[in-house]
């Protein structure tokens, strides 16, 4: 099974990587910030679901074989929606430490801090 949590520069990686694999299950980012934080601050590509309609939304809209990337602002929003996603079958979450504020400094720093 794969660790609850993924380094940014390791999601940066998977997900340039999945572009051109048609192999393997796709790599989504989910972002479950709201959606103000997301007009501030996002990832190109990224897949808005906020974290107070992820119960609502995820079994319609989230493949629980895709490798799910879950993305907030600091890392702790995320590690409870990868924790709740294991816990519903989505064994191939996880939560990107850092978020979008590690994201930034690590892989583009054209993203605003907040």
């Amino acid at each position: 099974m794969l660790p609850y949590e993924i380094s940014v520069l390791q999601a940066a990686e998977k997900i340039k990587a999945s572009a051109t694999d048609p192999v393997n299950p796709p790599v989504k980012l989910i972002d479950v910030r709201e959606p103000w934080e997301v007009q501030t601050a996002s990832v190109t590509g990224s897949i808005l679901i906020p974290m107070n309609e992820f119960a609502a939304r995820a079994h319609q809209e989230l493949d629980p074989e895709d490798h799910l990337l879950i993305l907030c602002k600091l890392g702790g929003r995320s590690l409870s929606v990868t924790n709740w996603l294991r816990q519903q079958g989505f064994d191939n979450a996880q939560s990107v430490a850092g978020g979008i504020d590690a994201w930034s400094r690590q892989i583009d720093p054209s993203i605003p801090r907040y």
